[in-house]
């Protein structure tokens, strides 16, 4: 089921290319989630957050050159799906083989660091729920997640709450103003939902 559901998920996100480059982008995605697919290293909610996370990143888009993310803090250089940090190297192009490799690294770290900051709250969810959580992490790392309400209510038994705070994650600063970004709009509360699916 996971297979299939990560082949589904990857049908789309290329409309605006030209032909060529669609080619170019399907060759690179279906690369990208079979390696995540047949990671056998990897739980189902580590493949399930990859796939989260190329999509709200990249939208299923190889970037492997580095870019400098100018709304990240810091405006750090950025490849792959928002890998960022001394693995970076500017001017060099990094394969669908190695962002896969440095991203597994970085989902394989923030699943322990779950599993050490909200233990068995954390082992007693499921796959989807796990999966929101890891990208959230991957997104906002180990010390947003440590001091939020989102991890206070996870521990305090509040699971549709802690995936509700999700939605509190939505901003960042451009120009020296605190605004909502759109992309993190959709990603946050999409996230929210997929956390709290059957629970309401």
């Amino acid at each position: 089921m996971l297979v299939a559901m990560l082949t589904a998920i990857g049908a789309g996100g290329s409309a605006y290319l030209g032909e060529q480059d669609r080619a170019l982008a399907r060759t690179q995605l279906t690369e990208y989630l079979q390696a995540v697919a047949a990671d056998t290293s990897t739980s189902d909610a580590i493949k399930l957050a990859m796939v989260l996370g190329s999509y709200y990143e990249s939208s299923y888009r190889h970037i492997g050159t580095p870019y400098v993310d100018r709304l990240g803090r810091g405006q750090p250089l950025t490849v792959c799906n928002g890998i960022t940090g001394k693995e970076v190297v500017a001017g060099r192009y990094y394969t669908p083989s190695d962002c896969y490799r440095l991203e597994k690294n970085r989902y394989l770290e923030a699943e322990a660091f779950l599993k050490q900051s909200a233990g068995a709250a954390y082992r007693r969810a499921s796959p989807l729920q796990q999966a929101t959580y890891l990208d959230f992490v991957h997104n906002i790392g180990s010390a947003g997640f440590s001091g939020s309400t989102m991890r206070r209510k996870l521990l305090a038994g509040d699971v549709v709450g802690a995936c509700r705070e999700n939605r509190r994650w939505v901003y960042g600063t451009i120009n020296g103003a605190k605004v909502a970004l759109p992309g993190l709009v959709i990603r946050r509360n999409a996230n929210s939902d997929l956390c709290a699916e059957g629970l309401e």
